[in-house]
């Protein structure tokens, strides 16, 4: 039977002192390369030169990262533009130094920069690419670089859904076990920690019994294992209120027992919070869009109504985005006051954008029908 996920996923491949790979970033350049390929498919079956392909993803790389970076600045975060600048596009820490990458990206502001990117990089192809042209191509392959990236929030827990008691939903439990297991850094005395549900009933809004297990390393002993559970692990569970439910004023519960092997080990009870996995709803929705589009451009490929896809993209894409939101957590406090939340206001005017490309297209196309007859 299926049942509710515990999401317990390290958001990290490896490090290496102060670097760390992360399977967001992973996951990021991956997507460009990968459609990268798509558009060098998509030129030659159109005749188009294919060394324009490496200009025409530097373009969109650069548009993708700073569009998004910016809008994430402008829309969810703009006094960083007054108190850290430095940190709109440093991707590291400097006390102690730390490479964190860019820490927020908005989809709205990367589609922002694309169409500005790709209008700079039509310019340049004049006559022989329109920016409708241009757009109507590359946005097949958005959304596939959409999939990568929502895949990438995923890992890291982030853009998380409502509370739900959908069997389908996830407990995203890895945030609170990476910061246990990070806690004090090369003093942390946990060995190892696992995570698993318990038979206990489930509760309402998604409350789900779950045992937090912990093997303490060998040099630890009874008193500080009872410590660490007894403060450390209970500040973690009281501060990360979107990912488990433990009230401030509730008496933890746990014991510490005694392993063959002669470590510590402890079992924390408490309850995870079940919720909508949105960045799953939204990758798999980029993946149908974008088999859904390459098969609407192999009908036509070069021969394509200009604006067509690109119509179409906009229209099904943020209308979904729109969609999706109702099942989200805010991301921002300031948008608790909103009749809509930011990611919905913004994807109203690109539902416009694509209703009005979609319009001009089809009657392009009948006005061109009309004189050739």
């Amino acid at each position: 039977m299926i049942d509710f996920i515990i999401w317990n996923g390290s958001p990290e491949i490896f490090s290496i002192g102060p670097f760390t790979m992360r399977w967001y970033g992973l996951l990021f350049a991956l997507g460009f390369l990968v459609t990268q390929q798509i558009l060098y498919y998509i030129h030659r079956h159109e005749g188009k030169p294919e060394k324009d392909v490496d200009t025409l993803t530097i373009y969109m790389a650069v548009a993708t990262i700073l569009g998004a970076r910016l809008g994430h600045v402008i829309f969810y975060q703009p006094e960083m533009i007054w108190q850290q600048p430095l940190s709109i596009f440093l991707p590291f820490e400097f006390s102690p130094f730390r490479f964190t990458g860019l820490q927020g990206l908005a989809s709205h502001g990367a589609a922002i920069g694309i169409l500005f990117g790709l209008w700079l990089y039509s310019r340049k192809k004049k006559p022989n690419q329109s920016y409708l042209q241009v757009l109507d191509r590359i946005v097949i392959l958005v959304c596939l670089v959409g999939a990568f990236i929502r895949l990438g929030n995923f890992f890291n827990s982030e853009i998380i859904g409502k509370p739900s008691n959908n069997p389908l939903s996830v407990v995203f439990i890895n945030r609170v076990t990476e910061a246990i297991q990070h806690d004090g850094n090369k003093n942390n005395p946990v060995e190892y920690l696992s995570v698993k549900r318990t038979d206990l009933p489930e509760g309402q809004n998604g409350r789900i019994p779950i045992d937090i297990m912990m093997v303490f390393k060998k040099d630890v002993s009874e008193q500080q294992a009872y410590a660490f559970v007894a403060n450390n692990v209970k500040f973690y569970l009281n501060e990360m209120t979107e990912f488990v439910d433990e009230p401030v004023n509730n008496t933890l519960q746990y014991q510490v027992v005694k392993e063959s092997e002669g470590n510590f080990a402890a079992r924390v009870r408490t309850f995870g919070i079940a919720r909508h996995p949105a960045q799953l709803y939204e990758s798999f929705s980029c993946i149908v869009l974008f088999a859904f589009l390459f098969w609407y451009w192999s009908r036509y490929k070069i021969n394509l109504p200009e604006g067509r896809i690109f119509g179409i993209f906009m229209i099904l894409l943020w209308t979904l985005r729109f969609a999706y939101e109702f099942l989200k957590e805010n991301q921002v406090s300031f948008e608790d006051n909103l009749p809509l939340n930011m990611g919905q206001i913004l994807s109203i005017p690109m539902v416009l954008v694509g209703v009005v490309v979609l319009i001009r297209s089809y009657r392009k196309e009948a006005t061109d029908t009309t004189n050739a007859s």
